[in-house]
């Protein structure tokens, strides 16, 4: 059996990893879009290293477009068959899928326009709307804790690993020539205590180990401290300053958590009477399909959930669907909040309310997550003080927050306590995916101290014997 890793090595997205067994079976985790990466972004998405024919199943960890965003274009050059996941992730890759398609289309659209004023060939994009719906009739939803026969000699079995709704670690038992591999996949690590979904819970021994990195160089702030932090920046914006607040926040998970914040600061009468928008088509209907999966919800939301029935919807709260009132907001001068996607603000409406913004003093560009630093989120982060934006330059006057404890992906001790169910004299080899390469190596120090051994950090198109 071998593990040939394809995305999601020394960097954080783009995340495949292709296992292939000894009767020569191709088994395909994940198939996410490269984000944030310039100008290769594009070709590394177009274009597999892989033929996508010779791919017979692949399983999904999660919903996030760097885990599923390139699928659409699997099937579109040939993969034909199954793709298994959770159930709530089948429902989310259903809008989100489409909602890449869409933007891809929007996008481009605005560049072919400078693109033939530049005697440049128009670009396609990587695939349509049909394209996504096509893909989804090969989705397969298997619950947790459900073994599940891939195919003969294989079986996987998801475990919550509490990132987003429906997330899940992927465990595979793969039987060659009478001896039995396991392996996990954990994809992306969720945080402990979050405010709407379960902890992450343990998962099957295993001989090997592809683990998520993203955040292994740095410990997050408590939750709770998130929202003091939250009100303080809602206040000094909009109350004092009467700015406007401009969140770049994913579609799935993180909005939901903002808006569940708002809710209850606003249950307590905390909540400055502001208008808070949702300008995301996909964020509102990721909260309709979170609504349909309580099953995700940790007790803490479900007790709330019984005094106030609706945790995302509040009287001033206003979800933005159509583009004239997402256009309207940029010349409102009213102080509000806008959650708008997408998280790394490279793609969506979120780009236009930061070129709108970002230069007015009164305002809050406020960062809930990561972003990779070479998008325009990771420009900002990074505290650079002028940004480009559809060809245009714009100075950064506007107050740049970071609060990383709104993250969906566990710090360094949250992803060590996750691994630490398993017994670290049967673990054969830790591979480290999905981070920098520089957290990587300092998450590897991190787990060594921890008494983890045998730990690779993989290279883009290494190819590794299991024996």
């Amino acid at each position: 059996m071998q593990i040939h890793f394809f995305g999601a090595v020394r960097t954080v997205t783009g995340s495949k990893h292709l296992i292939t067994t000894s009767s020569g079976k191709n088994i395909l985790l994940d198939c996410g879009f490269f984000q944030g990466r310039g100008a290769d972004t594009d070709s590394l998405n177009r274009t597999f290293l892989f033929d996508p024919k010779s791919i017979d199943y692949l399983i999904l960890s999660h919903a996030h477009i760097d885990h599923s965003g390139n699928i659409p274009n699997l099937v579109k050059q040939g993969f034909k068959g199954p793709i298994i996941c959770t159930p709530a992730t089948k429902d989310l890759c259903n809008i989100m899928l489409a909602d890449s398609a869409h933007i891809q289309e929007h996008d481009l659209a605005f560049l072919n326009k400078r693109r033939q004023k530049r005697g440049q060939a128009p670009l396609k994009p990587l695939y349509d709307i049909l394209d996504a719906e096509k893909c989804m009739k090969q989705f397969v939803g298997i619950n947790y804790n459900t073994k599940y026969t891939v195919c003969e000699g294989v079986t996987v079995q998801f475990t919550d690993s509490g990132h987003i709704l429906g997330a899940a670690a992927v465990n595979l038992e793969i039987t060659e020539n009478n001896t039995t591999k396991r392996l996990c996949f954990t994809g992306d690590i969720g945080r402990y205590k979050n405010s709407i979904l379960k902890d992450p819970e343990p998962f099957p021994q295993v001989d090997y180990l592809i683990a998520e990195s993203t955040y292994g160089d740095r410990l997050h702030t408590d939750i709770s401290y998130s929202e003091q932090q939250l009100f303080n920046v809602v206040f000094d914006t909009c109350v004092t300053k009467k700015g406007k607040i401009i969140i770049p926040a994913f579609s799935l998970g993180r909005t939901q958590e903002l808006v569940f914040a708002l809710d209850k600061m606003e249950a307590k009468k905390m909540l400055p009477r502001i208008n808070v928008y949702v300008d995301s088509p996909l964020s509102v209907n990721a909260t309709g399909i979170m609504r349909n999966h309580p099953e995700c919800f940790n007790e803490g939301i479900l007790k709330y959930m019984k005094t106030n029935s609706n945790p995302f919807g509040f009287d001033n709260l206003i979800y933005i669907q159509d583009v004239e009132s997402s256009k309207h907001l940029n010349d409102s001068k009213e102080p509000c909040i806008i959650i708008s996607a997408s998280g790394m603000a490279d793609a969506g409406r979120v780009k236009h309310h930061i070129a709108n913004n970002v230069s007015n003093p009164n305002n809050t560009i406020l960062m809930v997550g990561y972003a990779e630093p070479t998008s325009l989120g990771g420009k900002l982060r990074n505290g650079q003080k002028k940004i480009r934006i559809f060809g245009e330059e714009h100075e950064v006057k506007a107050n740049v927050v970071i609060m990383d404890s709104y993250s969906a992906h566990g710090d360094y001790n949250e992803m060590i306590t996750y691994l630490s169910c398993q017994d670290k004299n049967k673990l054969k080899k830790i591979f480290l995916v999905h981070g920098d390469y520089e957290t990587q190596i300092h998450y590897k120090d991190k787990l060594l101290a921890a008494g983890f051994n045998n730990i690779s950090i993989p290279a883009q198109g290494d190819k590794v014997e299991l024996l």
